[in-house]
């Protein structure tokens, strides 16, 4: 795990990243949408850039100067995701295209110790790429989904963990942060709770690891997923965690090149971890890239951008609050997120009008139709942050949602 560096010079820190620097509609972007996607430091653009220019080959596979040169590095890369959650080694560490994709491994490759009748827990808050492939493997195999209530406050309500993680459930698989609530989950105390009940525990940390220390020894979580362009890093890398012992006993979920150790025309058998999962050629520039968004976010130091991101979410409902007739969702403790809604005002329309003066936030359902039903609105606007998110762009935030309520009339 990284220890914290001297805080952060945002104003310095900024001009790694070219795309804060063009113009929206003739306005400076105020970029608020990281919980979607965040922007990419100039080391994170070079390291991509160098290797097309000057190792592109394919990895595992030749053993020429360029191949042997991309195999290092990819594999290096492992090597840096496994340090910065504090994973034992490499072997922890799978490779696949986002999130999404290594919770549908899990729903995949886990249905072996599942039989009708066993039960799967989630909460009401996850994302629908936490929610889906539970919900369709439940209706698929005969398994029971159940469901953490929240309360009004946007917690997990103790009560309804102790009743659904019962004997009967098999896995547990949680947001660690949410990304409408910005509500943090006591992952490693469901953890605890999972074992005690004979669960697997999974962790959806595509807003954690971006924004705080994660280490999931600490957690004790069975399996681990996230995202590499929430964190600097580029689309097309997600990284999925797991309990060697775990993976080695798991059927792998895509089959052939380079997953493979030994291939007879009577049977196949599986190369070691991680590549057993890694099938064909895998996105090998965009793990070279997410190495070099790791060594940008731990020359700073997670804990500087816990506190800054603490700083700046604070700050913001702070402010939001000063505007009437304007509701905000989740607890006071929160990751660096915040949604909201403008009474009698879509939040589409208070995104619309926010792009005008070159501010982008997202607007919608968030992936999280299900969270929406419980808190009984159709969408929420959403801000979200990062290390080079200002205070004077919050203050533009609120100065351009006064303007949505005077277009309004409200």
């Amino acid at each position: 795990m990284q220890q914290n560096k001297p805080l952060l010079n945002t104003g310095q820190l900024r001009k790694d990243f070219p795309i804060l620097h063009r113009k929206i509609h003739g306005k400076p972007l105020v970029y608020l949408d990281n919980a979607a996607t965040s922007q990419k430091p100039i080391q994170v653009i070079e390291a991509i850039d160098h290797y097309y220019k000057n190792y592109n080959a394919n990895i595992h596979r030749s053993i020429h100067t360029l191949g042997e040169e991309a195999t290092e590095k990819y594999e290096e890369a492992h090597d840096k995701v496994a340090e910065f959650i504090n994973a034992d080694s490499y072997q922890n560490i799978v490779f696949t295209k986002n999130t999404t994709e290594s919770l549908n491994l899990l729903a995949y490759s886990l249905t072996s110790k599942l039989k009708k009748g066993d039960e799967i827990v989630i909460s009401e808050m996850e994302h629908h790429s936490n929610f889906v492939p539970w919900q369709q493997l439940a209706k698929q195999r005969g398994l029971k989904l159940k469901f953490i209530k929240i309360t009004k406050e946007g917690l997990l309500d103790a009560e309804s963990i102790n009743e659904n993680i019962a004997k009967n459930t098999k896995i547990v698989s949680i947001t660690h942060v949410s990304n409408v609530l910005g509500t943090i989950n006591p992952v490693k105390d469901i953890a605890k709770i999972s074992h005690e009940n004979g669960a697997l525990i999974i962790g959806d940390g595509a807003q954690s690891v971006p924004h705080m220390p994660v280490d999931v020894k600490e957690l004790d979580a069975d399996f681990y997923a996230f995202s590499g362009h929430k964190m600097l890093g580029p689309t097309g890398i997600g990284v999925l965690y797991g309990k060697k012992e775990l993976l080695e006993e798991m059927q792998p979920f895509l089959y052939g090149g380079e997953m493979i150790r030994e291939v007879k025309f009577e049977d196949t058998t599986f190369n070691d971890l991680p590549w057993k999962f890694e099938a064909g050629t895998m996105n090998i520039v965009e793990g070279i890239g997410l190495g070099a968004a790791i060594d940008y976010l731990s020359n700073i130091g997670m804990g500087q951008i816990q506190k800054r991101d603490k700083e700046l979410v604070n700050y913001a409902v702070k402010r939001l609050k000063e505007i009437k007739d304007l509701a905000i969702y989740g607890p006071e403790e929160r990751g660096a997120v915040v949604s909201f809604n403008l009474k009698g005002i879509h939040a589409h329309d208070v995104s619309q009008i926010l792009d005008s003066e070159g501010i982008a936030i997202r607007a919608g359902h968030h992936c999280c139709m299900p969270l929406m039903s419980v808190l009984g609105v159709p969408a929420t606007a959403r801000a979200s942050f990062y290390l080079y998110n200002t205070e004077e762009e919050i203050d533009k935030l609120i100065s351009a949602l006064h303007k949505v309520k005077k277009v309004f009339g409200v």
